[in-house]
């Protein structure tokens, strides 16, 4: 049965940065989770990160400059946390190895999970295309990646995998 990595904070977990979550009312959502499909997920935790923790972007480009060297995940105070951040995209794709997962749905502008878009690390809520660490690394291993808004794509794609 195929299965599909989702981001903890949109099914409820309150694992953002803020110790909220993002809950994300879906009826596809809901039929997936009741399937057993569904597979949370939270990479900046498992890269380490506490509960509340520091807001943090990514300063220099996006997930792929970041897995590149050329941009680290900085919180407004300056601390470099870009470890914890490649530890979690890491993390994420060991789990889709593990339950040959094709297909994630994750945070859109989070510096993890962005999918299309993440913040230009400004702290000024501009944003910039490109996709977080955990979006730039499952990509460049061939798994399809969806923001919240694209659940319905996602799901098409998950029935196609």
């Amino acid at each position: 049965m195929s299965k599909i990595l989702v981001s903890a904070c949109p099914l409820g977990d309150p694992v953002r940065y803020d110790g909220q979550a993002r809950h994300l009312d879906s009826a596809i959502l809901d039929e997936l989770r009741a399937a057993g499909r569904v597979v949370p997920f939270c990479p900046e935790c498992a890269g380490g990160l506490g509960v509340p923790r520091p807001a943090a972007e990514i300063r220099g480009g996006d997930g792929d400059a970041v897995l590149d060297g050329r941009a680290r995940v900085v919180t407004e105070a300056g601390a470099d946390v870009t470890a914890a951040f490649v530890a979690g995209a890491r993390a994420a794709l060991a789990l889709c190895r593990e339950h040959d997962i094709r297909v994630a749905v994750l945070t859109e502008s989070s510096p993890s999970c962005g999918s299309r878009r993440v913040y230009d690390g400004s702290f000024t809520r501009r944003a910039l295309a490109g996709a977080g660490v955990t979006a730039a690394l499952l990509r460049r291993q061939d798994i399809a990646v969806y923001n919240p808004f694209e659940i319905a794509a996602a799901r098409r794609q998950l029935f196609r995998a």
